[in-house]
């Protein structure tokens, strides 16, 4: 009887200790990121900890969190390893566990962020927004402050507006790849800055502007409203209007100076509107999936104009940006058809 007792338990250890996931140190952890840009990255540590400090590129999807598996199958693909951690690693081990019974190709960083940090490795307190788009390929998005952005498709690097040295500092040679493609939406010096746009460049990148900041940097290939370009990987780019409407504003930034730009990537509608009010143009944009509207009065919108223009171009995502000191808590409320993220983008 003992030994059939005995045999049983081993029999159930064997079959607990069979993980559907792997796990790797940090030295191990961080090689696998290196080399494979096609990782899906994901911090599942509370919103408040992810803020605090996380690994480069990471998205947050709380593992504590109402519908967890929800959220990750929104932002995950099934055919793209999944790399997780948390903490220490325990949160993370059930999130792998968890997402394995789904599908997904898991990895779990064994000692979580606690190890990851004592091992000296790279952390950046940039919030990351992902997207899919219509073929299931993520899109991630860095907000990195103010008017900057990064967005990651398929390995490319787009930089927008990239500003080093406005409000925080941001060290693009060391937190940031060399950029495959930049575009700057005006020549303000919270929008256009030399230095940082030659930090990103590399051999192959290519720089998109208007044409006072072509005349400015000596440099790029201007867009002007309403022209397009076809990238790589079937990117393309559209430069749309971006100038005040108010009078008294308009020496702002005048009509037909300034862009906003579209980017459309298999499907996926990204919306980034530069310095501008809610301007006419605007009933022409369709079937955009995120939006970034700049609510920083006088210079641009008012909340009211915010508000306005979603209703306009109805974002299924609307990401105020480029807001300062305005305030812009009840913008949410009055768009209850658009979901709408705060973030900290000033």
């Amino acid at each position: 009887m003992y030994k059939k007792v005995s045999a049983i338990c081993l029999a159930l250890m064997g079959v607990l200790s069979c993980k559907a996931y792997s796990d790797l140190d940090v030295d191990g952890f961080e090689s696998a990121l290196a080399g494979n840009s096609g990782i899906q990255l994901v911090d599942v540590r509370t919103a408040e900890e992810y803020a605090q400090g996380h690994l480069p590129l990471a998205t947050n999807v709380d593992w504590k969190s109402e519908g967890f598996l929800d959220n990750a199958e929104k932002q995950l693909r099934k055919d793209s390893p999944v790399f997780v951690y948390c903490r220490s690693g325990r949160r993370s081990a059930a999130a792998a566990a968890a997402l394995s019974k789904k599908g997904y190709k898991v990895t779990n960083l064994l000692g979580g962020y606690l190890a990851w940090v004592e091992a000296g490795k790279p952390v950046t307190r940039y919030e990351v927004e992902r997207f899919l788009t219509d073929g299931g390929l993520p899109v991630d998005i860095t907000l990195i402050k103010h008017g900057s952005l990064e967005i990651r498709y398929k390995g490319l690097s787009i930089q927008v507006d990239p500003v080093g040295e406005y409000g925080k500092h941001t060290d693009y040679a060391t937190e940031f790849p060399k950029a495959d493609f930049i575009l700057v939406t005006h020549e303000h010096p919270d929008h256009l800055e030399d230095a940082a746009i030659a930090t990103l460049s590399g051999e192959k990148t290519r720089l998109f502007l208007n044409q006072k900041s072509r005349d400015i940097i000596g440099r790029g290939e201007v867009i002007g409203n309403g022209e397009n370009r076809v990238f790589p990987e079937d990117i393309i780019l559209e430069a749309v209007p971006a100038y005040n409407t108010t009078p008294g504003r308009e020496m702002f930034h005048p009509k037909g100076n300034g862009n906003g730009y579209v980017l459309t990537m298999d499907g996926l509608r990204i919306y980034i509107a530069g310095d501008t009010e809610d301007v006419p143009e605007m009933a022409a944009l369709k079937d955009i999936d995120v939006a970034f509207l700049p609510v920083n009065q006088p210079y641009t919108m008012t909340p009211e104009q915010c508000i306005r223009a979603a209703k306009v171009i109805a974002p299924k995502v609307l990401i105020p940006y480029h807001y300062s000191k305005t305030d812009i808590s009840g913008i949410p409320a009055a768009l209850p058809g658009i979901e709408v993220r705060i973030r900290q983008m000033q």
